[in-house]
């Protein structure tokens, strides 16, 4: 078996006595475990004599590179100086998510970085965090919940829509939504991403696909939702193209599911193991564009966010077909993802964690709580922010503080008092857990428009 070859059967081959061993052993360990050490002799025996035709090759691209250019590992050092950065909404962020940032901001591959008004501290970057780097990338930058997003839907109906349907509505929302780790829908559904050639290429992504197919069109726990509400539009946009009123409509919250979990935990070791840092930044931890795992987890990052996009894509066709009716438009944005975008003249990496894409003329959703407005705006493109906004309100209280402070009861009659339906839900997604939308949206006022609001009616959550 694949899982008994040694060091010794490579360097026999003809493998230098290096750190190509250890890396040789791993992906075979990993992948080829179940072969036959012979057959895994002979495609090895083949990698020696001719790496450069193995270049991006799933299982031996990695051992091509290490034969070719070995990766040179050494702990990085943080610069004495920060990289250029912005804060918008400054005496609303708490002191760790500043220092998050500014470490962020001495790592050498810094460009540039901002923090919006909804920020919080995370793991690498704060919540709410931006930070453009130099061909590299930082899967914590990123987040564990790859290519998280929102998603409306506008339906050409009026407000009033909802006197007397809210029962069916609710109903609606029940038997069409699925949140959390075991819920899943009965009745699969099909989706061009499934046949994506990184399901086949990338090892990892080839034992993910049944999950994959599993979790389509469910959403997650935590602060992950679907809402029936009303979208008021108050500034005609040719961009958004509806004139001002009432609609009803649809917005979705949810993200990459176990999918991207798995690739932020299995990315996130190989950049710890590969870019090694002092104790208190190892979380941001990157990984070189130019290397095999940079490329891998690039493409891994990307199939994610599309896989997120399918979800949101499945979970909006269920409601509409339910409703009857087709959409008059939509909007929707990531928000924990890495884009390649020009920083003054330069191509960078640009992680958004938390904070929603908004260059000029581009749309976006940045919802409140679940009793407060949720804002439609349209980018401004400020270069200071890094052509960014915040994703939403962001937490006032940590999850454990609102355990320990809120009351189911408590909860129950903040939201009973909004006039808005709940189904599911816990303490830690409370209204009170949450700044003040209003605040927030007012202080980035030089980085997007504000068209309409999005009022949520009747909630979906996890238990």
């Amino acid at each position: 078996m694949g899982s008994k070859l040694s060091g010794k059967d490579l360097i026999k081959l003809g493998f230098p006595q290096n750190n190509v061993v250890n890396i040789a052993l791993g992906q075979i360990h990993r992948y080829r475990k179940r072969e036959k050490k012979e057959r895994i002799l002979v495609e090895a025996k083949d990698v020696l004599q001719a790496p450069e035709q193995y270049i991006g090759d799933g299982i031996w691209g990695k051992i091509a590179e290490a034969l070719i250019k070995p990766i040179e590992i050494r702990l990085q050092q943080l610069n004495n100086q920060r990289a250029p950065f912005s804060i918008f909404g400054e005496n609303e962020i708490d002191e760790q998510a500043k220092r998050q940032l500014y470490d962020a901001l001495k790592l050498p591959i810094a460009i540039q970085g901002a923090l919006m008004p909804d920020a919080h501290s995370g793991y690498g970057l704060p919540i709410g965090g931006v930070l453009a780097t130099d061909n590299t990338v930082i899967p914590y930058g990123v987040g564990v919940d790859i290519g998280c997003r929102m998603s409306l839907y506008i339906y050409d109906l009026p407000a009033s829509y909802f006197n007397g349907k809210t029962f069916q509505l609710t109903n609606i929302l029940k038997d069409n939504t699925k949140f959390g780790m075991n819920e899943v829908h009965k009745q699969k559904s099909e989706h061009a991403i499934l046949d994506r050639y990184e399901f086949q290429d990338i090892p990892l992504l080839k034992n993910l696909k049944d999950k994959a197919y599993k979790q389509l069109g469910t959403s997650g726990g935590g602060n992950h939702f679907v809402e029936f509400g009303i979208v008021k539009i108050d500034t005609e946009s040719e961009t958004l193209n509806i004139p001002k009123g009432e609609y009803i409509a649809v917005l979705a919250h949810s993200g990459s599911r176990g999918l991207g979990a798995n690739i932020a935990k299995h990315y996130t070791y190989l950049a710890t193991k590969q870019c090694p840092l002092p104790r208190h930044v190892q979380h941001l931890a990157w990984l070189d564009l130019d290397t095999h795992d940079g490329q891998e987890y690039w493409l891994a990052m990307n199939l994610a966010g599309d896989y997120a996009k399918a979800c949101h894509d499945d979970i909006h066709r269920r409601i509409a077909k339910a409703l009857g009716k087709q959409p008059l438009a939509k909007i929707e944005n990531h928000h924990n993802f890495a884009w390649k975008e020009i920083i003054a003249g330069k191509e960078c990496i640009v992680h958004r964690k938390g904070a929603t894409p908004a260059q000029r003329g581009v749309l976006g959703i940045i919802p409140g709580s679940m009793t407060t407005e949720g804002y439609i705006i349209e980018g401004k493109g400020n270069s200071l922010s890094l052509d960014s906004a915040s994703h939403g309100a962001g937490r006032l209280m940590s999850r454990a503080a609102c355990k320990n402070s809120i009351t189911k009861s408590q909860m129950f009659k903040e939201i009973e008092n909004k006039g808005v339906e709940l189904i599911g839900g816990s303490v830690d997604e409370s209204p009170m857990a949450y700044k003040d939308i209003k605040k927030v949206i007012a202080l980035q006022s030089e980085l997007v428009h504000v068209l309409g609001t999005f009022t949520p009616k009747i909630v979906r959550m996890d238990k």
